[in-house]
């Protein structure tokens, strides 16, 4: 886990709902169980504000920093597929995006991690479907240089053979299955008595599953193979995170408090 990646998880899990804003020092605090040393986070907070992500405010507890209005676009984007916060949106029509040129190749390694992340999959090198809109499809674009046409319609053939084609759902079944074998023993060692070492053991579970959403649009369950192992994920993912979260709830209000309560006792 990186800096950056953390601070947006924390920022995503926990902040967001917040008001989207924390003093530096409460973000120092609040990932040290993680390994993190403050120069590093502190590096990683200037990359934010350059890429657009944060930006400076002045709090009571001292400097500090706020999501931007993109950021929390999608972020809210991000939470809506990681907690599934929403019923499936999917009528029978497939989002499809036509580039209208084909990016050079960096830009290409560029908009193909954007548009998964977005819930797209390729069906060509300038061809991509989703199983609903995205907000955030037009920014992605824009940031390249890139523009494409945009169609929504149903596919004329078998929808379950494009969803295979357009992602693959075998390596990511075994992938899902794989994610509960390595971290049920990992979270149950964590039994919640000390909040700094729940809420870094959340923070971990939710950095390791939020890496499927470069991977898994979301698509219905009609679409999916039978059995289908990322509901077992889910289900485990959803259990560990409520079973830790009061615990991680604690450390997170201790963090964000502490230097308010340091000025009052003063």
């Amino acid at each position: 886990m990186r800096a950056r990646s953390a601070l947006f998880d924390v920022y995503g899990s926990y902040l967001r709902a917040r008001g989207g804003a924390a003093a530096i020092a409460a973000l120092v605090r609040l990932l040290e169980p993680l390994g993190f040393e403050p120069p590093a986070i502190r590096t990683a907070v200037s990359r934010m504000v350059r890429q657009d992500w944060l930006r400076p405010v002045r709090l009571a507890d001292g400097p500090g920093y706020a999501l931007t209005s993109r950021a929390e676009r999608r972020l809210d984007e991000a939470a809506a597929r990681i907690y599934r916060t929403g019923p499936s949106t999917w009528d029978g029509r497939w989002q499809v995006l036509v580039l209208e040129e084909l990016p050079t190749r960096s830009a290409r390694e560029r908009l193909d991690s954007s548009l998964r992340l977005l819930g797209y999959g390729p069906l060509g090198p300038t061809t991509w479907v989703a199983p609903r809109p995205s907000a955030a499809l037009t920014e992605t674009l824009a940031a390249e240089g890139l523009a494409g046409r945009v169609f929504l319609g149903a596919h004329d053939g078998d929808d379950t053979e494009l969803a295979a084609r357009a992602w693959d759902l075998s390596a990511l079944g075994a992938d899902y299955a794989a994610f509960v074998t390595e971290w049920s023993p990992r979270v149950s060692a964590v039994d919640g008595t000390v909040p700094a070492l729940a809420f870094a053991a959340s923070q971990r579970l939710l950095h390791a599953w939020r890496k499927f959403l470069f991977r898994d649009p979301g698509l219905p369950a009609s679409l999916l193979p039978a059995d289908w192992p990322g509901t077992v994920a889910a289900e485990f993912f959803d259990r560990e995170t409520a079973r830790l979260a009061p615990a991680a709830d604690a450390f997170l209000n201790d963090c964000l408090t502490r230097g308010t309560r340091a000025r009052s006792s003063a």
